[in-house]
């Protein structure tokens, strides 16, 4: 098991790692201008730079904390919503076509909008996060709460379980699988808000780091930030999946060897 684990990891690794050396290998060559693309070699030097000054430290606590704020409000507006439409027919008419509609509004033609009700503080770039979180929720737990097997819920209704008995112990424990990928989803649209949100009238965070840093032509530390980016959404994604085997480890699923 470990050996096959070990092998799994090398080929997951493999494909960036030859694309770094390549990279690396033609910056050595002269063939890429360090002014378009810095060598992995001066981003890291940039990287422990920024790390060691405690700037870098300092815009991830902030990006962090405005999508963990985002992310939890999200979740609780998207939850809501789609408990409200999956489990009552006339709570559909009422909520599922203003998200439908609301869902589909790019987040730049939003962010002046957020500006003139929030101001350019904290709370627009919370609330743009917040915002895309809300859909991928509301989509993913809508769609497994009336998804959920009908011969099991009339099973239940048969046994004599009540309508709270039911949503407990069957809806909600069968729409769980959906409601993890959109967990998936919403962490990564969490990210990609962050992204817009904090390129628009902030003064810290990595979004800022990444803005300032064009103001400058610093490519290598605009690489830093999309890098860190890139590293956040990869590893709260791999958080997710390994929740989501732990949680529904008993289920039967296919692997391709």
């Amino acid at each position: 098991m470990s050996r096959a684990f070990a092998s799994s990891r090398w080929r997951k690794a493999a494909t960036p790692l030859l694309l770094v050396l390549v990279w690396q290998g033609l910056a050595w060559a002269g063939l890429i201008s360090p002014e378009v693309l810095p060598s992995p070699l001066a981003i890291a030097h940039t990287f422990w730079r920024l790390t060691v000054s405690g700037e870098l430290p300092h815009h991830l606590v902030v990006s962090l904390a405005r999508a963990a704020s985002g992310l939890l409000i999200g979740i609780a507006v998207g939850g809501t919503l789609a408990l409200m439409a999956g489990l009552s027919t006339q709570g559909e008419d009422i909520v599922d076509a203003t998200v439908q509609m609301l869902r589909t509004l790019p987040h730049l033609a939003i962010v002046p909008l957020f500006i003139l009700w929030f101001g350019i503080g904290e709370t627009p770039k919370i609330a743009l996060v917040a915002l895309g979180v809300t859909f991928a929720i509301y989509i993913n737990l809508f769609s497994g709460i009336r998804h959920v097997d009908a011969k099991i819920v009339e099973a239940a209704r048969t046994l004599g379980a009540t309508r709270r008995e039911m949503i407990r112990h069957i809806i909600l424990p069968g729409a769980l699988p959906s409601a993890l990928v959109g967990l998936r989803l919403a962490v990564g649209t969490a990210w990609l808000s962050l992204v817009v949100g904090e390129q628009i009238n902030a003064t810290s965070g990595i979004g800022f780091l990444i803005m300032d840093a064009r103001e400058f032509m610093q490519t290598d530390v605009i690489f830093v930030g999309l890098i860190v980016y890139a590293l956040l959404g990869l590893s709260t994604d791999m958080l997710i999946r390994y929740l989501d085997r732990r949680v529904f480890a008993w289920r039967p699923s296919f692997v391709r060897h």
